[in-house]
């Protein structure tokens, strides 16, 4: 049986709007579904289509916990996050299929 893996990932728009979300679903699948518009909401629309960060959880509670704290964060804290991954703000996608 295969455990569920859990992400907690940020999402950017070409403008600069951040979205910090999290999934159970499968992090491809889900930023799959962010890029393409989906699932109406946020991400759709702000159009926040660019992978800039994620990180990989054990469990449910702590992907949970994680996403919140990140989004208890200012914006200059969350872009030093991002840095840490990505210091060119590239889209991430290709790197997780």
């Amino acid at each position: 049986m295969q455990e569920n893996i859990y992400a907690v990932y940020i999402m950017a728009s070409a403008s600069g709007t951040l979205y910090t979300g999290f999934t159970s679903a499968g992090l491809a699948k889900r930023v799959w579904e962010h890029k393409n518009d989906v699932v109406p909401g946020f991400t759709k629309k702000y159009q926040c289509h660019k992978l800039v960060y994620y990180e990989l959880c054990e469990s449910f509670e702590g992907a949970l916990a994680r996403e919140k704290e990140i989004k208890g964060w200012n914006r200059k804290k969350k872009e030093q996050l991002i840095k840490t991954m990505n210091p060119s703000w590239k889209d991430l996608y290709n790197s997780i299929l």
